[in-house]
């Protein structure tokens, strides 16, 4: 086996300051998207709350009007 290589402490700095920039990055993205996506979600819920109403109000005007009997 190959002895290991000693890595640059310029290497190894720039590694981790990446690692850490990204991190931060990645927290303020999160911090600015998760918002958006709860106010998406709850309009979502709203749409889909009115959407089973009106399948709801449909299915009892079918079955409502299949029950008479038409002359």
């Amino acid at each position: 086996m190959v002895p290991p290589v000693q890595v640059s402490p310029l290497i190894k700095f720039t590694r981790y300051s990446a690692l850490l920039v990204g991190m931060i990055y990645g927290k303020k993205r999160y911090d600015y998207l998760k918002p958006l996506a709860e106010e998406e979600r709850r309009v979502e819920a709203e749409e889909k709350q009115r959407r089973e109403e009106l399948e709801r109000i449909a299915r009892e005007i079918a079955e409502g009007s299949a029950a008479r009997p038409r002359w």
